[in-house]
């Protein structure tokens, strides 16, 4: 467990902040907005999570926010030939199958999709629509950190996963899909 007995350290004031191994790397570094977007996505969460009653999706959001401390961890764990480091957090291919697994059960309750959903219908669910892409920009910046650093594969799908288990848990919110408010193309023109 975590134990921080200071918050302020002043070792980031020059405008690097530490790694998981020790090693140092500036705070506008591309791996450092990655983990920035993640921690945002999860707060989104968070705040969406007020605004949500249901007991199944309540446990749901709760798993996903720990998960994505895990993930915020691996990113800051540089992966040298994926040797194992000691202790280090990974996300792993159940968390991402858990997901795919739960996306398929609430996915089956609803009815296909005839348009595009626009954010928004039940409170809950329009915060989760404002998470979800947030989580589309931790997932590119992700993308873009592993332009210059290697990135685990399975913290990828993770996150690309993520933002769809987000989509159909809202329409699951939003009176399992009845409430969804659909895009209607060029109905202002």
């Amino acid at each position: 467990m975590v134990k921080l007995n200071k918050i302020y350290t002043r070792t980031g004031d020059g405008g690097e902040t530490g790694l998981v191994d020790g090693s140092r790397l500036s705070k506008s570094a591309a791996r450092m907005a990655a983990i920035g977007d993640v921690d945002e996505a999860n707060s989104a969460i968070g705040v969406a999570r007020t605004l949500i009653g249901d007991a199944d999706a309540q446990a749901m959001l709760g798993r996903i926010q720990n998960e994505m401390f895990d993930l915020g961890a691996d990113i800051a764990t540089p992966i040298v030939d994926f040797a194992p480091i000691a202790g280090a957090l990974r996300i792993i291919s159940a968390q991402v199958i858990r997901l795919e697994t739960e996306i398929d059960v609430m996915n089956a309750a609803l009815s296909p999709l005839a348009s595009f959903i626009l954010p928004g219908g039940d409170p809950g669910a329009a915060a989760l629509h404002l998470a979800r892409a947030i989580v589309r920009r931790a997932e590119r910046a992700m993308v873009g950190a592993a332009d210059d650093v290697t990135i685990n594969p399975h913290a990828l799908a993770y996150i690309n996963r993520l933002s769809d288990h987000l989509f159909v848990l809202c329409r699951v919110l939003n009176g399992g899909g009845t409430g969804d408010i659909l895009w209607q193309p060029g109905a202002t023109r």
